[in-house]
């Protein structure tokens, strides 16, 4: 355990497993007290213990980032259990592919709401504690721009909003104190990042014919990102898109 976050509060939205967990992990190691949030609850229950169990603080919070309500009982959570909001981690996402002409309405609308509103809604609360509370530090989930693949045109059309909307925001609140940037991760060791189907040895035999390195990224690696973005480190950082993903854009 170090202290770099030390007397940091620290909100991650899909918090329960991936990328979220390992950040909310890497948070919780360096001193930040951490609410994870999400819609398991099971989930989120494993990742406090995880945390708990290597000496940190943090809580769970039930939430649905697409419904207003939720997001605003969220930081009004947070906020009350661990008394403030300095460092907000916008991580909820889904991944469903469908070709553009096939795609249905509500699968398009299920991305879009989670994957854009909900960053949208959860920037929303968590800038309105923010700037009255002396400012802080947002990171949203984007993507690298080789998403934009077929089948993955709502899953990339989302990410390239979230790139949009963290770029707006960073120059709209950087008066209130208040830095947003994005990360934009590669493959991933996470259920998301796998083909329908697919075994982790199929994935991993795709890795080294399709990517230059050759695997995908631990989610501890991405999570070393958000924690840079997050820090002190990065204080002339803003509307940044971090890509990180083993060269797979270079």
């Amino acid at each position: 355990m170090t202290a770099r976050f030390a007397g940091r509060v620290a909100l991650v939205t899909g918090g329960g497993t991936g990328i979220g967990r390992a950040t909310a992990l890497a948070f919780a190691r360096e001193g930040a007290t951490v609410a994870v949030a999400g819609r398991s609850p099971d989930a989120l229950a494993q990742a406090v213990q995880l945390i708990e169990t290597e000496g940190g603080q943090a809580s769970a919070v039930t939430a649905d980032v697409t419904q207003a309500e939720d997001v605003a009982r969220l930081v009004d959570t947070a906020v009350a259990r661990h008394g403030g909001l300095h460092i907000a981690f916008n991580n909820a996402g889904v991944l469903v592919p469908g070709l553009i002409a096939e795609i249905d309405e509500p699968t398009w609308s299920t991305v879009l709401t989670t994957n854009l509103t909900g960053v949208w809604l959860s920037m929303k609360y968590e800038i309105a504690h923010m700037r009255s509370h002396g400012g802080g530090v947002i990171v949203n989930t984007s993507s690298i721009p080789t998403t934009m693949v077929p089948g993955l045109g709502a899953y990339g059309a989302s990410k390239a909003g979230v790139s949009a909307l963290t770029r707006a925001a960073a120059r709209e609140h950087l008066g209130d104190g208040i830095r947003v940037n994005a990360i934009c991760p590669g493959p991933v060791d996470t259920v998301m990042s796998r083909a329908p189907g697919e075994t982790d040895s199929d994935r991993g035999a795709r890795m080294q014919t399709q990517h230059p390195m050759g695997r995908v990224a631990d989610a501890g690696e991405i999570a070393a990102g958000v924690l840079w973005l997050a820090s002190p480190e990065s204080s002339y950082t803003v509307g940044h898109d971090l890509v990180i993903d083993g060269g797979a854009t270079a």
